[in-house]
């Protein structure tokens, strides 16, 4: 009871942030008179990712998102005026610290409960790209349509961290270009599982970033649980990036009696020879958790060794693989 009590004090704190914190945001580009009520919306905040656009963009559209809305925190390299200039794209843009913004999700739980109530919406980062189920030959139109006849208002996904064969810097990414076609590896083990008490979701740790960056404090490691795909409603909060939400019976993303509930993967292109340059940006604007103190393990790891390919790695080839390896399941799915 006291617990049920606490949470409710907690999501009530987030949504009164979200209200407050999206006095910081400065319309550029509406277009969020075009939606309609069935449209599938994408949530991203970024800064500096102008390369990874064209290809994040069409992506999701190829996938099924009908609409996209972004908060710019004050790009420097022609993201904002790219992004205004597509159809499909509202735009916001904000100077405001993205760590007082508790890491930018303030900003999203006010855009999604102002425009995401009653939609099906994916929050992801322009690095992350959503793999689920039949994706290859199903829209994500027919993964929301099941979930709504099943009664599921939430969908997880694993972030799988991707990485090249070679130095992370041994091939150069071109602006459009899939970015698995260089990052196409992955560790297909060395993941630790566990059950987080208070909010109900499951935490996972490991991967190459443990093995490789985090090896001497690996509970010190990014967590890769996400859940990025919710039928949203206006008093839904994310709690913690899309580690977990509130309420709390969204986290309970898994079967506890001994099933498998349909789950899929954020495949996460954030090794590529753009990232050395990202990770001093981020170390110079101390604007992430813990005074960014995973970008100084990022730095302090490649300069020791800048390859995080190993004789364990895994080249992806589809979903069915990572369903094979238990890192995806396509549940009563059929």
């Amino acid at each position: 009871m006291f617990r049920s009590y606490r949470l409710r004090l907690i999501r009530r704190r987030w949504r009164f942030r979200a209200w407050r914190k999206g006095r910081e945001l400065r319309p550029l580009m509406s277009r969020v008179q075009s939606i309609r009520h069935h449209d599938i919306l994408a949530f991203a905040v970024l800064r500096n990712e102008r390369i990874r656009l064209p290809y994040f963009l069409d992506y999701y559209r190829k996938l099924g998102v009908n609409h996209f809305l972004i908060v710019d925190n004050d790009s420097t390299d022609g993201s904002r005026e790219w992004l205004a200039q597509q159809p499909d794209v509202s735009l916001w843009h904000t100077e405001a610290s993205y760590k007082r913004a508790r890491f930018g999700m303030d900003w999203l739980n006010g855009l999604l409960r102002r425009y995401g109530h009653g939609h099906w919406t994916l929050t992801v980062d322009p690095d992350e790209f959503f793999v689920y189920p039949f994706c290859d030959t199903r829209p994500l139109r027919a993964l929301t349509d099941w979930l709504d006849s099943s009664a599921i208002r939430s969908f997880s996904a694993m972030l799988l961290d991707m990485y090249p064969k070679g130095p992370i810097d041994g091939e150069a990414y071109r602006e459009g270009q899939d970015p698995f076609e260089i990052a196409s590896w992955f560790d297909s083990g060395n993941y630790q599982i566990a059950r987080d008490k208070i909010y109900g979701n499951l935490w996972i740790q490991g991967g190459p970033r443990a093995r490789h960056f985090f090896q001497d404090a690996p509970a010190r490691a990014p967590a890769l649980n996400k859940i990025p795909l919710v039928k949203w409603h206006r008093n839904y909060v994310f709690a913690s990036s899309t580690h977990m939400l509130l309420p709390r019976g969204l986290n309970l993303v898994y079967d506890e009696q001994g099933g498998e509930k349909a789950s899929g993967c954020l495949l996460h292109a954030k090794f590529l020879d753009t990232f050395p340059a990202k990770a001093e940006e981020e170390m110079d604007r101390r604007q992430h958790y813990a005074a960014s103190h995973e970008y100084r393990a990022y730095r302090e790891g490649l300069s020791r060794q800048p390859e995080l390919w190993c004789k364990w790695s895994e080249k992806y080839i589809n979903w069915r693989q990572l369903e094979i390896l238990g890192l995806m399941s396509k549940g009563n799915w059929a």
